[in-house]
């Protein structure tokens, strides 16, 4: 069983940065790991996702602005967003799955364990 907490949201302004991390409470090494967000009224999506040796891959709407990477010896993923857009705002949830590889790391059933999430408001 693995518990995820994540942090750094919060408000800010159009073209603003946040960095958001997920602490998890055992070892994530075997465990690819993704940020989804959902928007009020509509379907979680993926944001990013990076697997076991660091590969990743990115929705089309980041657009090179956001940057995911992990720590395994902290147990911790991070999401540095950069230039954020009211488009942006959503709750942003951590997960991980241990079974997940590049090609299927969008699929948000192969996720096993979910974080409860962080609000991020990007308004001016």
């Amino acid at each position: 069983q693995v518990q995820l907490v994540e942090s750094g949201g919060g408000l800010v302004q159009p073209g603003g940065s946040l960095r958001l991390s997920c602490a998890a409470s055992g070892s994530i090494v075997t465990n690819a790991m993704g940020w989804y967000r959902q928007a009020p009224g509509k379907q979680r999506e993926l944001v990013a996702g990076i697997t076991t040796d660091g590969s990743t891959k990115y929705a089309d709407f980041v657009k090179g602005r956001f940057t995911i990477s992990r720590d395994n010896a902290k147990n911790t993923v991070y999401l540095q967003m950069n230039n954020l857009d009211p488009d942006d705002t959503g709750v942003y949830y951590c997960a991980a799955g241990p079974t997940l590889i590049l090609s299927n790391i969008r699929n948000p059933q192969g996720y096993t364990y979910w974080g409860q999430g962080t609000q991020v408001t990007v308004s001016s």
